[in-house]
């Protein structure tokens, strides 16, 4: 599932965020970023979801 959510950070970011952490300002920062242009959603979304596994693997407080 890390796999498949950091493929679609890359080529949908908004759903790659969606899929890590749901509906919230996060995922609205990410589709402004991705009306921006694909670049800087997908970079967004990126850092997201690696941010995300770190939290997950030290068992520290998720969003």
């Amino acid at each position: 599932m890390k796999l498949l959510r950091f493929l679609l950070g890359l080529v949908v970011p908004p759903l790659g965020v969606f899929l890590t952490v749901g509906v919230g300002p996060t995922l609205l920062i990410n589709v402004l970023l991705t009306l921006l242009g694909w670049l800087p959603g997908s970079i967004h979304a990126i850092w997201v979801i690696a941010k995300y596994e770190e939290k997950l693997d030290r068992g520290g407080e998720i969003y």
